[in-house]
């Protein structure tokens, strides 16, 4: 009887760590996916949304030692022996921009994971227009808790942005080529 009891036991054990490990077995936090993702070797192909990995960066949902982004790629490092590298969308263009009033950076490559605006979870009226005048962009967005607006533009052309919030606009020339900085701290928000 005994030996039937600790067979039944075990059995039941066994079957509780089956299904837990198999419920499981999916779920991997960002982080984790992230960490293993960097120690592979350096160049990637990403088969996942690269859009979304980087919009995940720049919320701070997934995290990294750094993430930062270039005119043509993503680069993680996540504290191992190697760097990811993604290459970003052929004919799309990263630019996160911090409009502010009193306080900015310089910076060129912007850092997902260290780069923090002024003006925070705020709303602000965004308007594009390319070289010929045809407007590319007017919406409302609302900037995130790192201070920075994420835009994804066409590659290879000229711009001009307006930003405005509450009577106070900032206006700059960008352009989308290879050569062209990610981050953009220099649009102060000034009175109209």
């Amino acid at each position: 009887m005994r030996k039937q009891i600790l067979i039944g036991t075990c059995a039941a054990i066994a079957a509780v760590g089956i299904f837990w490990y198999a419920g499981n077995e999916g779920r991997k936090t960002a982080e984790e996916e992230v960490t293993t993702v960097s120690s592979q070797p350096v160049s990637q192909s990403f088969s996942g949304d690269i859009k979304q990995m980087v919009a995940d960066f720049s919320s701070r949902t997934l995290t990294a030692e750094s993430a930062s982004i270039t005119s043509t790629q993503l680069i993680v490092d996540s504290g191992g022996p190697n760097e990811a590298t993604y290459d970003l969308p052929e004919k799309e263009f990263f630019l996160s921009v911090a409009p502010y009033v009193q306080k900015t950076h310089p910076c060129a490559t912007h850092s997902l994971t260290g780069c923090q605006g002024e003006l925070t979870d705020q709303e602000f009226d965004v308007y594009i227009e390319d070289a010929e005048g045809k407007e590319v962009m007017n919406k409302s967005v609302k900037s995130q808790s790192n201070g920075f607006i994420d835009l994804w533009l066409p590659r290879d052309q000229n711009y001009r942005m307006t930003i405005s919030q509450d009577g106070r606009k900032a206006q700059s020339e960008i352009s989308t080529f290879e050569s062209d900085d990610t981050c953009l701290t220099t649009m102060q928000l000034t009175a109209n």
